[in-house]
């Protein structure tokens, strides 16, 4: 019974918390908030895995996805949603992921990673967002893999890869 009760509970919680994170429905209002630069070494991506090669180096498996943002979103919902009743995204921001392609890459060992937020302490009245901290490759797979209150890879990433190694990766902050 009280496994049940938890079960509902930790869910509520979290969408509480979560959503006091957001005091506007686009992203381009929060205080602090910068959108990602893009550059063409840039692509928007969903991760799917993380690993440790044999050779010490790490690979990344991602999917890549369209990431629009302000006037382009509007755009890109409409056309892509005709017929959903309203004008724009309701949060100022639109995902297209039409073709579900895998892609791995090489981690650069000295790879710089930014993220805006996660499960820092164990505790989810800690999950404050923290724009652009810079994290460890290490860390960075230990965040990957504690999914008890968030799943850090439900949030895009812009990553820039040059020479085909991934150099950067910037967690994209969504409300």
């Amino acid at each position: 019974m009280m496994r049940k009760w938890l079960a509902v509970l930790i869910p509520l919680v979290l969408i509480v918390v979560m959503s006091s994170f957001s005091t506007s429905s686009s992203g381009a209002a929060e205080p602090g908030y910068v959108p990602v630069e893009q550059t063409p070494d840039t692509k928007v991506v969903y991760i799917e895995e993380l690993k440790a090669l044999a050779d010490g180096d790490h690979e990344l498996t991602v999917d890549e996805i369209e990431w629009y943002e302000g006037e382009a979103a509007e755009q890109a919902f409409l056309k892509h949603e005709p017929d959903a009743g309203i004008d724009g995204p309701p949060d100022g921001y639109y995902i297209v992921n039409e073709e579900h392609e895998l892609a791995a890459y090489k981690v650069a060992k000295d790879v710089r990673i930014l993220m805006q937020i996660y499960d820092r302490t164990g505790n989810v009245e800690d999950m404050n967002i923290h724009w652009d901290e810079p994290v460890t490759l290490e860390q960075f797979k230990s965040i990957l893999g504690n999914t008890a209150w968030i799943d850090v890879r439900d949030y895009p990433y812009h990553i820039t890869v040059k020479d085909g190694i991934i150099v950067q990766i910037v967690q994209q902050y969504i409300p």
